[in-house]
This record gives C-alpha cells, structure tokens and sequence, in this order.
C-alpha cells in the first residue's frame, strides 16, 4: 500500500496574529509554525499502516522554503519521503491542482488530508483532490481500517458516525478519531538524525488559476468586549425588550 499523507504548514494556536498592509497580508513575523493538527492526526495514523502492514508513507506540502522545517519533521515522525511544489498556496483549488498531479505521477494508493487546515478552514481541499483523480472520497473521517483492497472508514456525521466500505483509490478528509492525541508522536533524536537523509523533492507545480482571494482580514472582537449602543436607538431597544421578548 502506498500512502500520500498531505501536510498544511500553519500557525501554532499560541502565536499572536497579526495583519499588514491595511489587514489584507497576514503577518509571519514572529509566528511558530507546525503541522496542522487534522494532518498530523492522518500522518500518525499512516504510520501505523506503515509498521502494521509493510506500506510505504510520503508526505507532500504544497508551499514555498519555508515550509521544509515543517515537512523534516513529518520525517523525523517516521515518513519515509517528502515533496514540496514549489509555489504560493493562494487558495484550495491551487492546492488541491497541485496535489493532483503528485497523486497522479506517485501512483498512490490512498491520500489522507486533514478535513481542513486551522488557519483558513477551507475544508475544500480533500474533496476536490478526490474529484481530480477520480478517487472515492470519505470526509471527517475518523476511523480507518484496511484489509487488502477492502477499506473499511468510520465518518463522523451530524448527531453520530457512520461506516462505510470503499476501495483504492480512496482520499480521505481526517480529523481527530483517526487516532488519539495520546498517539501523536514527538520526534526522537535517531528520527531527527536520519530525517535528515531522506528524500526531500521539490517540484515545479502545473498551471492553475486561483479561483478565490482573501480581500481583507479582521481579528474577533476581544473577549469581554462592550458593544455600544447608539443612543437614537435605545428607545428602539427597549421597545423590542418589552414586548417582543417580554423583559419587564
């Protein structure tokens, strides 16, 4: 079994956002970054395959540089090559373009994404990967299961989960319930050593269009932030209180 594990290169939770430009550049100055956290939950779950069953684990990112940190440690986590296209992640449909053509050319078997990535939670990623390669498609996923060609997936839906079968080629959109986060990995130094010495590829991506563009960013309110009222409509307020929703 050959597995493509899809890495996102996104800010840690703690960092401080911050935004340029009149709010329309996000701002990576000072900013840690790491393996999205739906991606990471895929990856250790391929590990798993890899040491159950024999099968081969590659990771791929699309992005520039900058990205390489994050990919050397889904290596020292144990994948056994990365590849990087060498170009700007503008929107999903430029990802998932890109994508697309590494699945094609690898061959791959089976594709685990995250279900989305936590920086612009897109969530479209995995389904128009899917769709590009004519590959069935099972999205937050939280349970996957192989037996030979057979696979067998557990998908969470709106107030349960649901099983499945399907087949290879097979893209799954995984979140947490693939594994644990007990089950994550931290690299060791041995696998810190040799990640160092495997394969890093990078690759000129195909042509593709954006389709979507960021116009401009704006941070949530503060917590415990007063809104206030303009003063011409508190007569309005205090109407609707009274007899709308019957505040004595």
């Amino acid at each position: 079994m050959k597995i493509l594990v899809c890495i996102s290169h996104v800010p840690d939770t703690t960092s401080k956002i911050n935004f340029t430009e009149g709010d329309t550049k996000f701002d990576t100055n000072g900013v840690q970054f790491v393996i999205n956290p739906n991606d990471e939950f895929g990856l250790t779950r391929a590990m798993w395959f890899k040491e159950k069953q024999g099968a081969t684990v590659d990771v791929v990112n699309v992005g520039g540089p900058e990205t390489e940190p994050t990919l050397r440690k889904a290596l020292a986590i144990g994948a056994d090559s990365a590849i990087r296209v060498n170009t700007e992640p503008t929107d999903g449909f430029v990802v998932a373009k890109q994508l697309a053509k590494v699945v094609q050319d690898g061959g791959y078997d089976l594709v685990i994404a995250g279900r989305e990535s936590i920086d612009y939670n897109g969530g479209m990623v995995p389904g128009m990967l899917a769709r590009l390669n004519n590959a069935n498609f099972v999205n937050t996923c939280i349970g996957l299961e192989v037996e030979g060609t057979a696979v067998t997936a557990v998908r969470e839906i709106d107030g349960g989960k649901e099983t499945v079968t399907t087949s290879f080629p097979l893209v799954i959109g995984g979140q947490k319930g693939l594994v644990e986060e007990s089950d994550l990995r931290i690299p060791n130094m041995r696998g810190i050593m040799m990640a160092r010495k495997k394969p890093l590829t990078v690759l000129e991506p195909v042509e593709a269009s954006a389709e979507t563009a960021s116009v401009k960013f704006e941070k949530p309110a503060p917590k415990g932030a007063v809104t206030l009222i303009d003063p011409d409509n508190v007569e309005e307020l205090v109407n609707l209180l009274h007899n709308e929703a019957k505040v004595i």
